[in-house]
């Protein structure tokens, strides 16, 4: 078989099976953006390792290297460019919105709010794509100018900051009691527009890592909060 079946890429697999369960959830009957939320945070869980774990085999050849580059730039479409936006529309879904277009729709014939929410998750995805895509196209210039400098940074706002991002917007609306779905489509375009910033931004130490982890760890615990009391919208 191809591909690379080792150690390396165990956790970027299964981060991806992650996503692609979240995604099927979220539209699957009228959508529950809530389980939607918890597998975009196991995802973000297993990235958070994925590279230690693959750099920890001093071995590998050039191609288990590149083959690991891709596979985790692909599983990062699927689970923090595709799953946040099928939240989005999952939320759309059940929030009302979406009827009270199609109520409008009915005597007047335009439905201007849900195209632009739909432009919106689009251009979301299309900016994740353009991201990844430089990200791989320009990995050796970044690790030439690593090796000069010693400054290590991220060209624009990394995609994996979704799985911090997305999880607070929700959990203020399960908590708040507030219907944000609004919201959760403005910061979307916010993040978006923030993938594709041609700016640089240092990548964190060991205490900024710490702290992002803690941070995630906290999110998933609200998370996890309430789904066992199920907060209703």
């Amino acid at each position: 078989m191809i591909g690379v079946f080792d150690y390396t890429v165990v956790l970027t697999y299964i981060s991806l099976v992650s996503g692609v369960l979240g995604i099927i959830i979220t539209v699957t009957g009228v959508g529950h953006p809530e389980l939607g939320i918890f597998f975009l945070m196991i995802s973000g869980v297993l990235d958070t390792f994925d590279g230690k774990v693959a750099r920890s085999k001093k071995n590998r050849t050039e191609l288990e290297k590149n083959f690991g580059i891709q596979i985790d730039s692909l599983a990062d479409l699927i689970c923090f460019g595709v799953l946040p936006a099928s939240i989005g529309l999952a939320l759309l879904r059940i929030s009302g919105i979406f009827t009270e277009v199609v109520r409008r729709r009915d005597y007047d014939g335009s439905y201007p709010m849900l195209i632009i929410l739909i432009i919106i998750t689009i251009f979301y995805i299309l900016a994740a794509v353009i991201r990844l895509g430089y990200f791989n196209a320009s990995s050796e210039i970044r690790e030439e100018e690593a090796k000069r400098t010693g400054n290590t940074y991220y060209i624009g706002l990394p995609v994996t900051s979704a799985a911090l991002i997305f999880p607070l917007v929700m959990l203020i609306h399960f908590w708040g009691k507030w219907d944000l779905t609004l919201f959760y489509f403005m910061i979307m375009l916010v993040v978006a527009i923030a993938f594709i910033l041609n700016v640089r931004i240092k990548k964190p130490g060991k205490i900024g890592l710490a702290v992002i982890i803690a941070v995630g760890l906290a999110e998933f615990a609200a998370c996890i909060l309430a789904l066992i009391y199920h907060v209703p919208y």
